[in-house]
């Protein structure tokens, strides 16, 4: 018996040694594996302040429109979080017209009345009045914001529109090729209305501006790359009309459609851009030399009653340099920053940018 007493009593010992055992190598695996979990993967939260201002910009030459830019600036802050960030932003409007932001793209699961949409979501933030917004920033992709009270005229030709761009937690394959990265938001405008705020955005109005981030050329800026870059384009249809993005010397891969990845990017040299959508499209710089890209919409590339105008840019290799008695903008002052690449470098957050600011306009 004492012999039978024994051997149990040893068993019982060992089980309990390995139990304990098993169970403090499980508790150290787990603390590893909530160790290597990136930080990247918890919810930041994001809180911006914006405001909305009666400011005067110039598209081009002479030509200038009263907008109400948000912090005073057309296009409006870039606006750069995390997939899964809680975003907060305060907006205050400091114009004499009601106002509201749309996030668009944002799925808003469970925030709906921050929508941004008066008589449906919220009442209009009334001139001096200030309204919160608060959403979870998913889906990832480019997106963008914008208001949407009179959007016929506000969103149209006053300015209001700004990039919402949202970092996918696990980019794709694609992404991470890229080298250089830019955003293009293509706008129309109306000059009869360039200093009526209030009205304008009718049907019968005579588009006779156009614009990549609030400038016509040549007042615009060059891409500058060197060979081998791999770009992104971030094209935003943020005006009225359809938009035909043609680029020379290059194969575009368009990747995404509204923020969201194409199961294959499909592959060509014009991008057709509607109101409200985006597309991103992927470029290696694998051709040195001075191309164009351009609005095939012909009459897109005018100002007013002149051609060679509206939507056109250029991209420029470092290997050819601008040194060229043919070259339009050989002697240009290259002014950093235009199509936000600058700004989209920096550590995620909102980012003002002087290149956009226009001029306050006291009533």
């Amino acid at each position: 018996m004492y012999l039978i007493y024994t051997k149990r009593t040893v068993f019982m010992k060992n089980s309990i040694s390995l139990f304990s055992s098993y169970r403090f190598t499980h508790i150290i695996l787990m603390l590893i594996v909530l160790a290597l979990i990136p930080l990247t993967s918890q919810a930041e939260k994001r809180e911006f302040d914006l405001s909305i201002e009666d400011t005067r910009i110039v598209l081009v030459g002479k030509r200038d429109f009263h907008t109400f830019a948000f912090n005073g600036q057309v296009p409006a802050p870039l606006i750069h979080v995390m997939e899964g960030d809680d975003v907060t932003v305060n907006v205050t409007n400091m114009t004499t017209l009601p106002h509201t932001i749309h996030w668009h793209g944002m799925l808003q699961r469970g925030t709906w009345q921050s929508d941004g949409v008066p008589h449906a979501t919220q009442h209009a933030i009334e001139p001096g009045d200030t309204f919160t917004y608060k959403f979870k920033a998913e889906p990832a992709g480019t997106m963008w914001y914008h208001c949407h009270v009179n959007v016929n005229e506000h969103v149209t030709m006053r300015g209001m529109w700004g990039p919402l761009i949202v970092e996918p937690k696990n980019p794709l394959p694609i992404e991470k090729t890229v080298t250089k990265d830019y955003i293009l938001m293509l706008s129309d405008w109306v000059s009869s209305w360039a200093n009526k705020p209030g009205e304008g955005g009718i049907p019968g109005d005579v588009f006779d501006y156009y614009t990549i981030n609030a400038k016509s050329f040549p007042e615009t800026q060059p891409i500058r790359v060197k060979k081998g870059d791999v770009i992104r384009l971030r094209l935003i249809g943020a005006g009225d009309h359809v938009h035909a993005i043609h680029t020379h010397g290059h194969i575009s891969q368009i990747a995404f459609k509204d923020g969201f990845p194409l199961d294959k990017p499909i592959k060509g040299d014009t991008v057709l851009i509607g109101p409200g959508e985006r597309y991103d499209v992927i470029l290696n710089m694998d051709n040195p030399g001075l191309w164009m890209i351009h609005d095939h919409v012909d009459t897109h590339t005018t100002n007013g009653d002149k051609p060679d105008g509206g939507i056109m840019t250029t991209i420029e290799y470092e290997e050819v340099g601008i040194d060229h008695p043919f070259y339009v903008w050989k002697d240009k002052k290259f002014v950093p920053d235009f199509y936000y690449e600058e700004s989209l470098k920096k550590d995620l957050g909102m980012h003002n940018s002087k290149v956009f600011k226009g001029e306050p306009i006291e009533e």
